[in-house]
Parts: C-alpha cells; structure tokens; sequence
C-alpha cells in the first residue's frame, strides 16, 4: 500500500462531493478530518442537505457544476442508475477537466461508466467501501479496516491507494470486468441477509410471543455464531436438518411455514435446495437422501402455486 499523502499535500488536495448522500457526506468528513480540504458538495434533498450540515459544517451546498469546478478531486456518490448520467452532464459543461481526479463509489460499475470524464483528461478512479453507511458521524470509526474495492489504470493506482490509507481503510483491486461479481457477492451477503434474518424473526415471533424483540434475542447469539463460523470455515459449517438428511423434519418446517409465515416458504426453498446441493457435493447427504429432499421441497412449492391459483392465499 503506498503511504498517506503527506499533510502539505493534503492541504493543496481539493474535495468536491456530488450527491451528500449517506456514502458521500461520510467520506467527504473522513477525508476533511485526514487533512484534506473539502470545498463544496451538492444535494437537493432535505435529507441531504441536512446531513452535510451535520457533518461538514462550514462546507457550502452547491450545484453539482460548481461543485466539480472548484476542487482536485471530485467525488461522485449518486446512485448507480445516475451515475452514467452525472457523468456525462458535467463534462458536457465543461466542469470536469484534464488532471482532476474522479473518483466514484459504485460497487457495481468500474472505470467505462467515466469513459466521458476520462476523453476531457480526467483520471479516473472506481472506490468503493465494502460496508453499510448510516450517514452519521457514527460510520467514521466503522471506516478503520474498511474493505474498499478499487478499480484504477496504473497511473492512479497510486492516488486511489493513497486516499484508502486516508480513509483509514484496506485496498481490494478488481478487476473492470469483475465489478458486477464483486457487488453481487456484497449484495447477496449483505442485503439478501437482512431479508433473511427478517424472515427468520417473523417466524419465531409466531411461535412464540409475538414479540420481535423477544425473536432477536433469541436469534442473536445463534445468528452471529454462524456467521463467524461460515466466514472462518465455509461449508464446514453448515449445520441443521438438510445436511444431517432429516427428510421428516424439513417437511414439518414446509407445512408450518406455509401457514404461519407464508411469505417465508419459497425463501426457506430456495436455499434448502442451495444448502442440499452443496451438502451432496461435499459428501454429507447420500444422493437417495437429498432425493427425498429435494422432493418434499418440491411438493411444498406446487402445493403453494396451486394455493395461491385458487385465491386463498396471495
């Protein structure tokens, strides 16, 4: 990793931010706090505004042109489907110019979303910090250790490695063509996760008393020994009845789920089928077992379609 810039450096080193959104208002401060200078942000929203009052003060909300004009290195943090769009805009008006640096935080996109930034001379930078933002002061400790997934050409490996020392983060390179992967596997961990865990304590809240504090409590400690185990050991892990090949089991779950959490079942499915499949190909569950498995699965979802065709659940 190449050493922080140095403090006069910094203090030469211009932060513009369009989009004072969650991501972009926190870095904007950590950025501040490493010694550099932030010079503008834009934000339309309340929300936004709001948020760089809180934790830029003194910095102005500006209109994204002006915002582009006046620093080094302009940070995009707008939505993905914007993102090409905010591009293009900018350069069409001349506000991005040859030397800036551009950095954007999509997981999703790498350096082609920048092509127009890029042909006006920018040197361009895809940064993207692998964690949930909150959008308050309470993400910059979170930022220490940060995973953060840079895409760069090689002459601004340096810079972009540079600005993740000042975050107080940990560089990750991807690959252009890999950006789409690499955000799909945070996406699928991290927001497929939270569907889950909901789904999990709608279910044991209507087992037991109803309440959701009383299922958090109850699947914490559970929840959060198997997540260390599955990020330490992988599929040596996995525990539960499909890979101990407990066909009764796994039908009792289907019928309960299919009349006290209904909008659970084909979750629950899904990844049976996803955790069957790999207990088989690992050795667990004989192939005659995950059979009967994956046929008791596939009773549950035809019962469900034809439940549902009838009207009397939707």
């Amino acid at each position: 990793m190449s050493a922080p810039l140095r403090a006069p450096e910094r203090a030469r080193t211009s932060i513009g931010v369009v989009g004072a959104g969650r991501v972009g208002a926190v870095l904007a401060a950590a950025l501040r706090a490493a010694g550099h200078r932030v010079t503008g942000v834009s934000g339309e929203s309340d929300a936004s505004r709001a948020r760089a009052a809180a934790l830029l003060p003194g910095v102005g909300v500006r209109k994204p042109s002006e915002v582009a004009r006046g620093c080094d290195v302009l940070l995009l943090t707008v939505p993905d489907d914007m993102l090409a769009n905010v591009a293009s805009m900018l350069t069409a008006s001349g506000a991005i110019r040859p030397g800036q640096l551009v950095v954007h935080t999509s997981g999703r996109h790498g350096l082609a979303i920048l092509e127009p930034a890029r042909e006006a001379g920018a040197r361009c930078v895809a940064l993207h910090p692998a964690m949930t933002f909150s959008g308050t002061d309470r993400d910059l400790p979170r930022l220490a250790g940060c995973v953060v997934g840079l895409t760069a050409e090689a002459g601004e490996r340096a810079v972009a490695e540079s600005l993740v020392a000042d975050l107080g983060g940990t560089p990750m390179w991807v690959a252009e063509d890999r950006r789409a992967l690499y955000h799909a596997g945070l996406a699928h961990g991290a927001n497929h996760l939270v569907t889950l865990v909901s789904e999990a304590m709608e279910m044991v809240a209507a087992a037991t008393d109803g309440s959701s504090g009383t299922a958090a409590a109850t699947l914490r400690p559970l929840l959060t020994a198997a997540l260390d185990n599955a990020l330490a050991h992988g599929d040596d892990a996995l525990t539960g009845p499909i890979v101990r090949g407990d066909v009764r089991t796994v039908r009792d779950h289907l019928d309960e789920i299919a009349t006290a959490a209904p909008q659970a079942l084909l979750s629950y499915v899904s990844l049976a089928r996803a955790t069957l499949d790999r207990a088989v190909l690992d050795g667990r569950v004989l192939p005659i077992r995950a059979a009967a498995i994956s046929r008791v699965l596939d009773r549950a979802v035809a019962d469900r379609a034809g439940t549902t065709a009838t009207g009397v659940e939707r």
